[in-house]
Parts: C-alpha cells; structure tokens; sequence
C-alpha cells in the first residue's frame, strides 16, 4: 500500500544494473506514512507521503 492519499505518488519501477551489465527488475516505493488527518471536522487514518506531510498539504489530527 506505497501511495499517497494526497498526491497519487506510488511505486516507480526501473532496472538494476549491475557491473556486467546485466539488467534486472527494480522497484521504487513511495515513502508513505499512516497518519490521522484532519478532513473537515472529523479525523481520518490516511496513508500520505512524506514530501506532502513536511510541504503542509495536510494538517495532521
């Protein structure tokens, strides 16, 4: 469950390369945080990165 309820920011795929230069399958996640979150008045659990949670785009509960 890497992706955030804010942004959308999910797991980013790529290649290992290794010295020979043989390629395999990488994977990326999202640096993603369980926090409550304030949603109008009432308090909510969400998953949201943390690019998000230091930017301000939330206000935790």
């Amino acid at each position: 469950m890497a992706k955030c309820a804010v942004c959308g920011k999910s797991a980013h795929f790529g290649n290992n390369v290794s010295h020979s230069h043989r390629r395999s399958n990488k994977m990326w996640k999202a640096n993603v945080k369980s926090v409550r979150v304030k949603v109008g008045e009432a308090t909510k659990r969400m998953y949201v990165c943390t690019s998000c949670l230091r930017s301000g785009k939330v206000e935790r509960a």
